[in-house]
């Protein structure tokens, strides 16, 4: 069927017409250079004038020859050798170690000039010496390597003999040369292609886009004509811009915190290990509190409240509220240690210790940074983001610590969550949270809950009042919904996974 020259005339864009004229030069340089318009522009016009039939595109992996980190500093100084001549023109006979001191080349350097200009019979190594035996003409002419040196980048296959050699002597020497793979288009021009250019495309005054001002005025577009449009073609993929996937999964979390009606704490990264430790009733002897599980930062922070301070000290040594204790010396200076927060709990001990009889009951969540000393796999990072929480009230228990879990996780998109009884220090009844994991077919551990002791409570709250806690993981809760299977991936900020990934949505 005979092509309809009108119809694709008219579908032309301003681009298309600029690169027509200079389709036969056959590659993507050439024409961005005749038509003054960029490669993305000029390549995807050619694809639009594929589609038209007026082009074939294939693509050809050509190797490409350049100058590495090392070539471009001696296309600018010049090639070790050249130096250490410019040194002999002027001496003609040089002590080896003089000649090496005052060319200013490294050891390396040297020793290849050496060798260069001995093979060109340009030098001779003579008790100690170097002795100058080229001719003056000889040395001021430019040595096929500088003249090849110069020319970069060429394409390996367009290379003559004498680049050849050039390079087979550059590529010896340590990072001078770099050869790489280069994908390029070539581009014919089909015989339909051919009859367009040959009629002479001239602007056609064709309207390109409706505007406002167009639609509201009629003598703007009345009686001409429109640039015909292929609704059928493939455009380029846009990906608008967006908050990175980890922020949006804590937005959301945030929120469903606050449609439960919690309040979010907040704190510093950097906390003294009496807020991160000793007021949630760790032993100072306890063994998260090793170099190996824990970040310790070389400096302390001087612990203000002195009545807390008072409180913690004696719940330690001696317990109260009819406890024991841990019976031992507590050591305040070892409370004073700072460290990199290894669980947002410390946030819960700072809100219990500023709160007040007349504002309970009261609800508190925090989403925040925690760090640990923990061997990196797909399932462990040494950094991960943690959802803090507690309920303060009179006639709260256990079963409403499970029913907040089920509705959170509920929310999250996990209908399967379990509880297992657990320990920690600071809770007493505890209990694990586990996820299912459809990858890997386990049980994912996400952190522990419980009720806080009385002594973590009574010492920072001054009553003993029921304090529903947890702290579960927050990032193995993005792996399942992003369906990431390595925890690494998550911060790895590859920007084609991260153009990619889809928006939070539950």
């Amino acid at each position: 069927m005979e092509p309809n020259i009108n119809r694709i005339l008219e579908s032309l864009s301003p681009n298309e017409r600029k690169i027509l004229p200079h389709l036969e030069e056959g590659n993507v340089s050439a024409i961005c250079k005749k038509s003054n318009l960029d490669k993305v522009s000029v390549i995807r016009s050619l694809e639009y004038m594929k589609s038209k039939g007026l082009v074939d595109i294939s693509a050809k992996t050509r190797k490409i020859v350049d100058v590495g980190v090392n070539g471009a500093l001696y296309r600018k100084k010049g090639l070790p050798e050249r130096r250490l001549l410019s040194l002999l023109d002027e001496k003609k006979i040089v002590r080896l170690e003089d000649a090496e001191k005052q060319s200013g080349l490294s050891e390396e350097e040297f020793k290849a000039s050496l060798g260069a200009l001995k093979k060109k019979a340009f030098i001779e190594l003579k008790n100690g010496k170097i002795i100058l035996g080229a001719r003056k003409e000889e040395i001021s002419k430019k040595s096929l390597e500088e003249i090849f040196l110069e020319s970069l980048p060429l394409y390996h296959d367009s290379l003559n003999q004498e680049q050849r050699y050039a390079l087979e002597s550059l590529e010896k020497r340590k990072k001078i040369i770099e050869i790489a793979d280069e994908k390029a288009l070539e581009i014919r021009v089909t015989e339909l292609g051919k009859r367009i250019i040959g009629m002479g495309v001239k602007s056609q005054n064709l309207i390109e886009q409706i505007t406002p001002e167009i639609l509201n005025k009629d003598s703007l577009w009345r009686g001409k004509r429109f640039r015909r449009y292929d609704l059928s073609l493939p455009v380029s993929i846009i990906y608008g811009g967006k908050k990175h996937f980890v922020n949006q999964a804590i937005e959301y979390g945030r929120k469903v915190w606050t449609e439960l009606g919690f309040q979010e704490m907040s704190g510093n990264l950097l906390m003294s290990s009496f807020w991160n430790f000793d007021a949630l009733f760790t032993a100072q002897d306890h063994p998260v509190r090793e170099m190996q599980d824990t970040f310790f930062i070389d400096k302390k922070e001087e612990l203000l409240d002195k009545k807390i301070v008072k409180n913690v000290k004696e719940s330690h040594e001696s317990g109260i509220s009819g406890s024991t204790g841990w019976k031992y010396k507590w050591d305040e200076e070892e409370a004073k240690r700072l460290v990199m927060r290894t669980h947002t709990t410390c946030l819960s001990a700072q809100t219990l210790a500023k709160l007040s009889a007349k504002e309970l009951p009261a609800k508190f969540f925090a989403i925040g940074k925690c760090f640990r000393n923990e061997t990196v796999d797909w399932s462990h990072g040494f950094e991960f983001n943690q959802t803090e929480g507690i309920v303060v009230d009179r006639n709260a228990n256990f079963r409403h610590l499970l029913g907040y879990l089920k509705a959170f996780f509920a929310k999250m998109g996990f209908e399967k969550v379990r509880f297992r009884p657990g320990y920690f220090p600071y809770t007493e009844p505890s209990v694990e949270i586990d996820i299912w994991h459809p990858e890997k077919k386990v049980w994912l551990e996400l952190g522990g809950a419980g009720i806080f002791r009385p002594e973590v409570v009574i010492p920072l709250l001054g009553e003993n009042i029921p304090v529903l806690a947890w702290g579960p993981g927050f990032d193995r809760i993005l792996m399942d919904y992003y369906k990431i299977k390595d925890l690494r991936e998550l911060y790895k900020n590859d920007i084609t996974q991260l153009r990619k990934m889809k928006f939070w949505m539950k």
